[in-house]
């Protein structure tokens, strides 16, 4: 009974679904948070006294079977797994910051392929050599093949991101955009406008891509991006 009662009285900390720290507070009370679908076992917490994050599922409080009524307190309810087993999307891996980076990494190579015909062109025409009398003929048509190529690519890639939440690389590498707080597809205004649009018009303000940068550094992998489209990044499964 002991043990039962030191188990039941041990203090943590958790991240919450916007970020944030909350606690200390008992099992007690994380695991009616379980029940109520604010957490589950995928939810980062420390235990009072220790550093180290982990998932609630890795602590005993958590993952052993229910005490029986005749040991004294009360039994911890088995709905506790019930939030992931409502829904198996739920509690999918995050994505490396290296899978992340190869993803954006490939997208880029595709954009260069994809405009060097016209850059081909271009130099054709003479608007690097002879930037004074270019082959105007030449140079139209290398700016038009650059664009016609480049809106199809844009129209993949947006075509993925609302209907897969991926981009090409993205796909390549097996990892995919979600909701922080459901994991399901995020959809067209978080996944391209907030996302890619806005974050593009903040992007102006200096240093702010190098600081979005960064933010993958956090213990949740989330960006500045990912945060204001309330959405993260995790494997496809």
């Amino acid at each position: 009974m002991t043990s039962a009662c030191i188990m039941l009285s041990t203090m943590f900390t958790i991240i919450g679904a916007d970020g944030k720290e909350y606690g200390p507070v008992t099992s007690a009370n994380i695991t009616d948070w379980i029940a109520a679908g604010r957490a589950n076992l995928q939810t980062k917490a420390r235990r009072e006294g220790e550093t180290e994050w982990k998932p609630l599922g890795d602590f005993p409080e958590f993952s052993a079977p229910p005490l029986l009524a005749n040991q004294g307190p009360p039994p911890i309810p088995t709905l506790a797994v019930a939030p992931a087993a409502a829904n198996p999307s739920l509690g999918l891996a995050p994505a490396s910051r290296w899978l992340r980076f190869a993803a954006r990494l490939i997208d880029g190579v595709i954009g260069g392929l994809c405009v060097s015909p016209g850059f081909v062109i271009l130099a054709s025409a003479g608007v690097f050599s002879t930037p004074d009398h270019p082959n105007t003929a030449l140079m139209l048509g290398g700016f038009a093949a650059m664009g016609a190529i480049l809106l199809l690519l844009l129209a993949v890639q947006i075509y993925l991101l609302v209907t897969r939440g991926q981009t090409i690389g993205k796909k390549m590498l097996g990892i995919k955009i979600v909701n922080f707080d459901d994991e399901a597809n995020p959809g067209f205004v978080k996944v391209f406008l907030l996302r890619a649009v806005v974050n593009a018009f903040i992007g102006v303000v200096p240093f702010y891509s190098l600081v979005d940068a960064c933010f993958i550094f956090r213990d949740d992998r989330r960006c500045l991006h990912d945060l204001i489209a309330g959405t993260k990044v995790v494997m496809a499964g």
